[in-house]
């Protein structure tokens, strides 16, 4: 069992490095290119994301490590703009697993969604607005935008997710590998200068 679970987060892998997919519908994908029925045992996110960063490392030593960066620049950017809200990176951008195909996501801390969409109308920035599971699995608003990235020379999905300003104090808890979920301005600062 363990070499099956092995094999669909490899091919969820694939599926997260050449399409740009999240880890759930990587693992559908997966299980659907191995002809794999439905209900077949998943691997966890962090198998996945091992098998990911071993992708990355055979296929894409060349091109991600620039791809991160200007992802994380472009993070920065809009951590900068929309500093108020409390911003903090998470995902694969945060993570070092991204790549071009990547989008960011932004955890924003504040108590009224509707000023984060104030503020984008005020800054003349097009979003779609929809609701999605939060941090604790409430539903929260999230604010997606394309943005062009000039250092990639294409658009970027960058994904704001509103919370509540009391949900931070959990948002940081480490995850199982003992890392923080997501960053500040300040962390991601850290990155980009490392």
């Amino acid at each position: 069992m363990a070499d099956l679970t092995d094999e669909i987060a490899a091919s969820a892998a694939q599926c997260v490095v050449e399409e740009g997919l999240e880890y759930g519908p990587a693992k559908k994908r997966a299980l659907k290119v191995l002809g794999l029925p439905p209900k077949t045992p998943l691997p966890n996110n962090d198998q996945v994301e091992a098998q990911v960063r071993e992708y990355i490392e055979i296929f894409c030593a060349d091109t991600q490590p620039q791809e991160l960066l200007a992802l994380r620049q472009h993070a920065l950017m809009w951590m900068k703009r929309l500093d108020s809200f409390r911003p903090y990176l998470g995902g694969a951008v945060w993570h070092g697993t991204a790549t071009r195909l990547s989008d960011i996501y932004l955890q924003l801390f504040c108590d009224d969604a509707k000023a984060t969409e104030i503020e984008l109308i005020n800054k003349g920035v097009d979003y779609e607005a929809r609701t999605v599971k939060g941090l604790h699995g409430e539903p929260v608003e999230a604010l997606s935008i394309h943005s062009f990235c000039e250092a990639l020379g294409e658009e970027i999905g960058v994904h704001l997710l509103v919370n509540e300003f009391d949900d931070l104090r959990g948002a940081l808890k480490l995850d199982g590998q003992g890392r923080s979920p997501r960053g500040d301005l300040a962390a991601v600062q850290r990155l980009i200068e490392a």
